[in-house]
């Protein structure tokens, strides 16, 4: 049974308060959890503590049997100083959507046309081969034929 540390909606529609639970991974996101740890008002302002409870001791020996935090309650738990969240980096989330939507379709037409002239190079020089064999058999032929000539 993986155990793991997230957050459980409760509250009215466009009213969201989030229970901090301990739950099997396989019950859904609002349904059987083990143990409530805390809670989280999202819509309340960050300066206020009634924002966040969470029982830290309870979370550390939850932690401890091996229950694995979700991303949200890894920021409280950072944010708290129990649990180290690694830093993410995504440069691209920083770009609209259509100008990403863009440079990825000039660098499939350029792939293609790489793709392309690639094959066209190699088509050619299949051609020049074939000549230069050609050219060859051609000589050895002649050669062949002038001595026995002679």
């Amino acid at each position: 049974m993986s155990l793991v540390i997230r957050l459980a909606r409760a509250g009215t529609k466009k009213r969201p308060v989030y229970h901090i639970v301990v739950a099997d991974s396989r019950s859904p996101r609002d349904g059987r959890f083990i143990e409530r740890l805390g809670f989280f008002n999202p819509l309340m302002p960050k300066e206020k503590t009634e924002r966040l409870k969470f029982d830290l001791e309870k979370a550390q020996a939850w932690m401890k049997k091996g229950a694995q935090p979700s991303d949200r309650v890894t920021r409280f738990l950072d944010a708290a100083g129990i649990l180290k969240r690694d830093k993410r980096n995504n440069p691209e989330k920083a770009i609209p959507r259509k100008e990403r939507r863009a440079a990825k379709e000039e660098a499939t037409k350029a792939k293609e046309g790489a793709d392309a002239a690639a094959k066209t190079a190699a088509t050619t020089k299949a051609n020049e081969k074939a000549a230069s064999d050609k050219a060859d058999k051609a000589a050895a032929a002649k050669a062949a034929e002038a001595p026995a000539a002679s």
